[in-house]
This record gives C-alpha cells, sequence and structure tokens, in this order.
C-alpha cells in the first residue's frame, strides 16, 4: 500500500515523514509541523487543531485514521477530540489532528513533536435501504449497559 505525501504550504520539509516505530507497530507517527517552528499551549480542557504540515492522496476504498498516542494519553491526558479521525480518500488538504488536554496541567505542543499516529484501513460503503421492519434477534432494542458490566 502506498499513500502518496506532499508537504503542505508552510511546511517545515526538515521534519520526518510518518513512520512506523517498530516492525509491528499499526499506527505511524505523524509530527506537529507548525510553519513558525513555535507551538501551542494547551491548558486542562482546552483543544487545538495542530497542523501535521502533510497533504496525502489514499487509494480509493481506504481511509487513514488519526488516533491519539498512547503516551501522550497516560502520562498527560492528551487525546484527540475526534479519535478516531477519518481522513477520506478524495481529500487533498492538509491533515491537522484536534488535540484535547484532558489533564490538570499545562501542556506545550511543540514543534516536531510527535502527537498522534495514522492507521490505513480498508473502508466498505454500504448500501442504505429503508425498511418497514428488521429481523429480530435476542437483544432486540436494548442499549446502554443492557449487557450488563
Amino acid at each position: 500500500m502506498i499513500v502518496k505525501l506532499k508537504w503542505a504550504e508552510g511546511a517545515d520539509h526538515s521534519l520526518p515523514l510518518p513512520k512506523y516505530e517498530t516492525t509491528g507497530a499499526a499506527g505511524a507517527d505523524l509530527c506537529a509541523n507548525f510553519a513558525d517552528h513555535g507551538g501551542v499551549t494547551l491548558a486542562p480542557n482546552a483543544r487545538a487543531l495542530i497542523p501535521t504540515g502533510l497533504c496525502m492522496a489514499i487509494a480509493q476504498g481506504y481511509e487513514v485514521q488519526i488516533r491519539p498516542r498512547s503516551g501522550l494519553a497516560l502520562k498527560h491526558g492528551i487525546s484527540m477530540v475526534n479519535a478516531p479521525g477519518t481522513i477520506d480518500s478524495d481529500y487533498r488538504g492538509p491533515v491537522g489532528v484536534i488535540l484535547i488536554n484532558l489533564g490538570d496541567a499545562n501542556f506545550e505542543v511543540t514543534h516536531g513533536m510527535r502527537v498522534a499516529q495514522m492507521v490505513v484501513a480498508p473502508v466498505i460503503q454500504a448500501e442504505f435501504t429503508l425498511v418497514e421492519t428488521l429481523d429480530e434477534t435476542r437483544r432486540g432494542a436494548s442499549g446502554f449497559g443492557s449487557t450488563g458490566t
């Protein structure tokens, strides 16, 4: 699978492209790429769009899922508002990551910091059909918490 990458306007071309840190990794790390080489401070409960400096072309039938990094989540409470984020195969604009600080201290997002990971995944588009009734199941319409803890 090849994902074509292009630097966004104003991006720092010296930062690394997404890469897998181990041979068994499912996600490739994405870095913050601030045009001014600066950063942003996330106060507790604050969120910000963090630029990656990348645009991409994904093959039709696939998506790129943007996910939080577990180390940032555990150590600092940093996550993503829309986890996982989806980059559709027909999107060609700059990729950004919407980070949120769920911790209790300010967190500095710096230029070049690994802020998220991307996973390439297949997509199946469904055909939607309106019907009068649905087939019965044992669970039925029982929802939130109905299967126990």
